[in-house]
C-alpha cells in the first residue's frame, strides 16, 4: 500500500475516527484504526464491536492495499506533522509515515484479527445537523454517569412518522426535545436508547456537516442506530433495555399554574445566592409570588435572599432546588424568557410536585421551542 493525501483532511478525518475509540480497549486490536487505499480514495475506520467509525477522502494511491496502525498514537502524529503532503507506505511489519523532514516507524497490528464492520441500517429518517446537535446538547444534561440503571446512562431516541424526541433521565430530572424530520415523514414507529457518552462524541464528530441522517433498526434485529452526514458514519449498539419508562404522563399538556421570569435575571440571582450554600444545607429556597420569586439560602453562619420580579398565573409556590441542577435546565432555555410549570403531587393534590421549563418568547407569548426540563424538587415542610 502506497498512497498520499493532504495533511489537513488526514488530520480531520483521523480525529474524528479516534473520537470513537475506547480509552482503554479490551484487546490491542480494538486500538487499531484501519486504512484502506483503493482507487483515489483512503477509507478509514474504527470499531470495538460496539461502536464504529468510518470515513472517506480523496488520496493520491499509487498501490491499493489495507493496514490497521494504533488509532491513538496515528491521531496524535498526524495532528502534529507540518502543512505538507503526508506519505505512507507499507514496508513489511512497518507502516512509514514522512511528510516533508518529519518521518515516523509505525508498526501494523494483524489485519486479518479486525473484526468485520458492521452494515448500516436503513435511514429511518434526516434531520437539521445543527437542531440534531442542540437536541443532543440539551438532554445530555439530565443523563446520570454513575447510576445502575441501564436507561439512565443514555439518550432515547423515539422516532414517530413526523419527528424523533430525544429524551435523558436521571432520578432528580428529565429532559427532553423533538426535531422534526425533513422532507417526507417515516413510515414506521420505533425507539432505541444509545449511550450518551457515545452521542456527546458524535455530535462533536457531526457538527458543521449539515443534514444527519439516522437509521433504527427495527424490534427484533440486532439493536443498532447508525448516523451519517456527509462522508462520516457513526453506528453504535443499543443499551439492553426491556422497556423504557413512560415519559409522556410526566409533562401533562393541561397546565394552569406557571410563573414568567427573566431568564437571565434567575440565572444570574441563583449563582449569587449560592454562594451562601455549604455540604449541609445544599438546596435553595425559591418562593414564587404573584410578582417575583424570592431565593433564600442559609447555612450555619451565613445567609443571602434576592428577589427577582416575575408573572404568576396561580397560587403561591415554596419550593427548593439543588441550584447546580436547577441551573441546568436554565442554561438549556434558548429564549429571553423561562416559563417554569407547576405540577401536582402524585401524593396529594394540594401538594406540589415537579416544575417543568421551557422557552418563553416574551412575558405574553409562548415559545415554539420543543426543549423541556422536568426538574424534582425538595418539598417544604411550610
Amino acid at each position: 500500500m502506497k498512497f498520499q493525501v493532504n495533511r489537513d483532511v488526514l488530520a480531520d478525518a483521523v480525529s474524528f475516527a479516534a473520537r470513537m475509540l475506547q480509552s482503554k480497549p479490551t484487546s490491542q486490536i480494538l486500538s487499531g484504526m484501519r486504512l484502506v487505499a483503493d482507487a483515489n480514495s483512503l477509507q478509514i475506520s474504527v470499531f470495538d464491536h460496539d461502536v464504529s467509525a468510518q470515513t472517506e477522502l480523496v488520496a493520491n494511491v499509487e498501490q491499493s492495499g489495507t493496514a490497521l496502525v494504533s488509532g491513538r498514537l496515528l491521531n496524535e502524529i498526524v495532528g502534529r506533522l507540518p502543512n505538507q503532503p503526508v506519505n505512507i507506505v507499507i514496508d513489511g511489519t512497518k507502516a512509514v509515515l514522512t511528510c516533508g523532514t518529519s518521518k515516523f516507524e509505525l508498526a501494523t497490528l494483524p489485519i486479518e484479527q479486525y473484526p468485520t464492520l458492521p452494515p448500516v441500517p436503513p435511514v429511518t429518517g434526516t434531520i437539521d445537523g445543527e437542531a440534531f446537535i442542540a437536541a443532543i446538547r440539551r438532554v445530555g444534561v439530565a443523563s446520570a454517569k454513575d447510576s445502575t440503571r441501564p436507561f439512565q446512562k443514555g439518550i432515547q431516541l423515539r422516532a414517530t412518522q413526523t419527528s424523533v424526541t430525544f429524551t435523558a433521565a436521571d432520578p432528580n430530572r428529565i429532559a427532553r426535545c423533538q426535531v422534526q424530520w425533513l422532507g417526507k415523514d417515516v413510515p414506521d414507529e420505533t425507539s432505541a436508547v444509545v449511550l450518551t457518552k457515545t452521542m456527546q462524541d458524535i455530535e462533536k464528530s457531526f457538527a458543521g456537516l449539515g443534514e444527519i441522517s439516522i437509521s433504527i433498526s427495527p424490534e427484533g434485529d440486532r439493536g443498532m442506530v447508525a448516523f451519517q452526514a456527509k462522508n462520516r458514519i457513526v453506528t453504535t449498539v443499543v443499551l439492553n433495555i426491556d422497556k423504557y419508562p413512560e415519559i409522556d404522563p410526566y409533562f401533562p399538556t393541561d397546565l394552569t399554574d406557571h410563573v414568567v421570569i427573566n431568564k437571565q435575571d434567575l440565572v444570574d440571582a441563583t449563582r449569587r445566592v449560592e454562594l451562601i450554600i455549604n455540604e449541609s444545607a445544599d438546596t435553595i429556597k425559591y418562593l414564587f409570588e404573584s410578582d417575583h420569586v424570592e431565593l433564600e439560602s442559609i447555612s450555619s453562619e451565613n445567609n443571602a435572599t434576592e428577589s427577582v420580579p416575575a408573572t404568576l398565573s396561580g397560587n403561591p409556590v415554596r419550593l427548593r432546588f439543588k441550584p447546580g441542577l436547577f441551573q441546568d435546565g436554565l442554561n438549556q432555555i434558548s429564549s429571553e424568557f423561562v416559563k417554569i410549570e407547576f405540577t401536582k403531587s402524585t401524593r396529594g393534590e394540594d401538594r406540589p410536585g415537579p416544575i417543568i421549563m421551557s422557552s418563553q418568547t416574551s412575558k405574553d407569548a409562548a415559545s415554539p421551542d420543543t426543549y423541556r426540563y422536568l426538574l424534582n424538587p425538595n418539598f417544604l415542610k411550610s
